[in-house]
């Protein structure tokens, strides 16, 4: 068995690299190349890959401990998605969509397959916490000639077809918000103020939890947030209507998954309701569901009650 580290540990030494790919244009008003980051956990000549996306407004690094139980077994790779993290901001916010998220995917895979000298599609394994679930099932629907790789095990944390539209206004309501902190103690309290559904975590942790999603102010005068505050224009167009009307194909989308499947839910998530998630066992590719007590959206998968499962379904 993988030993398993909590997010506090860091005594194994083992830090990730940044790296970053170079993709296409996110709209067809915006032409420009930009520069998706992302974490490089692992031996980087290591063929067995496994990606971890994150969530609408986190980003790569919410995945340490994960990283870090199973890098020796795999290359770990986290990207930020763009206009996150250590990755460029886009010129059109039109490109904040997650059909421009998978091409920067395919740029990905094309810069690993080259990394590790694929002549054939690599095996690849996926864990997406929400929206990086929704990535990962626009990224399975392009053949392998196309991605470059096959998945192989697939894990969706949190996130179905079907999301409840109230989740997603209470979202809209704090994303892309003007915030300005004096020191690093009063974002992570700010922060925790609007994600306590990601369930019981320490001061420690909550703080190391916090650190990346800081950067410094423009004016060097405090700290904001380190995400384009421009991803809330595309999500607050959102309504019931299409939110409902996406479904359908989002639907069609899983059931055509034939990689294996893990589903991890919050047992008090309020995007993903336990109606679909019990749908998701019983069509498609009946994914294996795992609930945790005490958690709501979403599990961040930094302690080993969650950690656990999720490692011994990917290394059965």
């Amino acid at each position: 068995m993988t030993s398993i580290q909590n997010d506090t540990s860091s005594a194994s030494g083992m830090e990730p690299v940044l790296q970053y790919v170079t993709c296409p244009g996110a709209s067809k008003t915006d032409a420009q190349t930009h520069r998706m980051a992302y974490w490089q956990w692992g031996d980087a000549s290591n063929p067995r890959i496994l990606i971890c996306v994150h969530g609408l407004s986190r980003q790569g690094r919410d995945f340490d401990s994960l990283a870090r139980s199973l890098c020796d077994r795999y290359q770990v790779i986290c990207p930020d998605v763009v206009g996150r993290g250590h990755s460029d901001w886009l010129a059109d916010p039109k490109g904040y969509q997650v059909f421009s998220y998978v091409a920067d995917m395919v740029a990905l895979m094309q810069q690993l397959r080259a990394q590790v000298k694929a002549t054939e599609p690599l095996e690849i394994d996926w864990v997406g916490t929400s929206m990086g679930g929704l990535i990962g099932l626009g990224f399975s629907t392009l053949p392998p000639e196309v991605s470059g790789v096959k998945l192989r095990k697939f894990v969706l944390n949190d996130v179905g077809p079907k999301l409840r539209y109230e989740a997603m206004v209470r979202i809209g309501e704090y994303l892309g918000q003007p915030m300005r902190f004096d020191n690093e103690q009063q974002a992570a309290d700010y922060l925790w103020s609007i994600s306590t559904g990601f369930g019981p975590h320490t001061p420690e942790q909550w703080l190391n939890l916090s650190r990346p999603l800081l950067r410094p102010a423009p004016d060097g005068n405090g700290l904001v947030l380190h995400y384009d505050p421009a991803l809330a224009e595309p999500f607050k167009t959102i309504t019931q209507e299409s939110a409902t009307s996406g479904e359908a194909m989002l639907w069609q989308v899983y059931d055509a998954l034939k990689c294996q499947v893990l589903l991890l839910r919050g047992k008090n998530s309020d995007l993903l309701d336990i109606d679909t998630a019990t749908s998701m066992t019983q069509r498609g590719p009946k994914a294996r569901l795992i609930e945790f007590e005490g958690v709501g959206h979403a599990p961040m998968l930094n302690n080993p009650t969650q950690l656990e499962p999720l490692i011994n379904f990917l290394l059965a």
